[in-house]
């Protein structure tokens, strides 16, 4: 079925008071009603109408409704009802029939009447929220503790601090119990689902539960073999370079990646600079290199 915008119906905002809501179900009221209007579909209009409105007027139907427009659902989106969800009962307080009534307007509020609906109208938990957390690489290796401020339609804004486990992958949730929207008539409030993403790092590229990194090492380093620092996320380690190395060549470091249960590795890869020669006696040098090596890279 598809999520019905019961503010977009009465052509009315989502933080619009009371009031306005009842003027704008007047007017529209007026408008579409089959025994004087002469606009086209009038009869389909007022249903919509009269069904907007009937969400809308009563606080705690507007709540729930609030709660879920607040995931993101827009007109015409494809809708199914969280899992668990009840519905507060209507309780036929509005003079329709259930007929009158969309698929989608039973399905968040359930059916009014009788024994049913007082079975439907005690305490009910509030509905989970989904946001997405950026943290930083190194962030999300050691974990932590971060900051956010969240906004949605039913709290308003708020600030809330997370801890962030050490290892956290991205795309896993982080659940914050009880920070979700409030419960229904005394009962417990949803819980806040948080995605974590991780911004990319200059230095070093998760490949799985491995690290990779690249290292810049000179020519001599690589002809002659060299003990050079590098870094990694948890501090800097010596790295024994053998000698005859050629850029692109790729070393391990054993459990210096992705922390858990069993680490990964991090993956160091050679890129051999080469230093400019500025000075007479610098081109010098290197055409005494020239001379003395029978060597042609692209043989």
């Amino acid at each position: 079925m598809q999520f019905k915008d019961y503010y977009e119906t009465l052509g009315v905002k989502p933080d619009a008071t009371d009031a306005e809501i009842k003027r704008a179900y007047r007017k529209l009221a007026r408008k579409y009603h089959p025994d004087v209007s002469k606009e086209t579909g009038a009869e389909e209009k007022i249903k919509a109408v009269n069904e907007a409105y009937e969400a809308l007027k009563d606080e705690d139907r507007r709540r729930e409704y609030d709660q879920l427009r607040a995931g993101g659902y827009r007109a015409g989106d494809e809708f199914r009802p969280p899992p668990n969800w009840q519905g507060h009962p209507r309780g036929g307080d509005g003079g329709f029939h259930e007929t009158d009534f969309s698929d989608f307007f039973e399905s968040v509020f359930g059916r009014g009447g009788g024994a049913r609906a007082h079975s439907q109208a005690g305490p009910r938990r509030g509905s989970d929220l989904q946001a997405r957390i950026q943290i930083d690489l190194k962030s999300a290796f050691t974990g932590g503790r971060e900051r956010i401020t969240l906004r949605d339609p039913v709290q308003g804004e708020r600030t809330l601090e997370v801890k962030i486990p050490a290892g956290i992958e991205p795309g896993r949730q982080i659940r914050l119990s009880g920070q979700g929207n409030p419960g229904m008539r005394g009962g417990p409030a949803g819980d806040l689902l948080l995605e974590v993403g991780v911004r990319e790092d200059s230095r070093f590229q998760l490949d799985g539960r491995n690290i990779v990194s690249v290292l810049p090492i000179a020519p001599w380093e690589a002809a002659l073999g060299a003990t050079v620092t590098v870094p990694t996320l948890a501090g800097e380690v010596e790295l024994r370079v053998p000698a005859g190395s050629d850029s692109g060549r790729k070393l391990r470091l054993r459990g210096r990646g992705w922390p858990g249960k069993e680490p990964g590795d991090q993956i160091v890869e050679l890129q051999i600079r080469t230093p400019k020669a500025e000075t007479e006696e610098q081109k010098a040098f290197y055409q005494r290199m020239a001379e003395a090596f029978d060597f042609d890279p692209r043989r």
